[in-house]
């Protein structure tokens, strides 16, 4: 079954990865297996408008988990990795 059968309830931190995984590989046109999760973004050649980017296209994927979902301008500066970015996700969507 895949994670859209199983429903917008699914969501954990593994699905998070996921999510910022494919989002980033397709903005820095690289394949999801190249952006590992202790990499910061910058090591991934991801500058702060491919950041933007990131966010714009995390807000829309996780409005059908959560209506509404938005990162905060401020908050931007303290995600400087993958897992920064999972784990702020996960935070905002209380997810353990």
């Amino acid at each position: 079954m895949s994670a859209d059968a199983a429903g917008p309830t699914s969501l954990d931190r593994a699905a998070i990865l996921g999510i910022v995984r494919e989002q980033l590989a397709e903005i820095l046109e690289k394949s999801p297996e190249e952006i590992v999760e202790d990499l910061p973004f910058t090591d991934l050649g991801a500058d702060s408008l491919a950041l933007i980017e990131l966010v714009e296209a995390l807000e829309e994927h996780l409005a059908t988990y959560a209506a509404g979902f938005h990162i905060d301008d401020e908050d931007l500066e303290g995600l400087t990795s993958v897992r920064d970015a999972v784990n702020y996700v996960a935070a905002k969507l209380q997810v353990a």
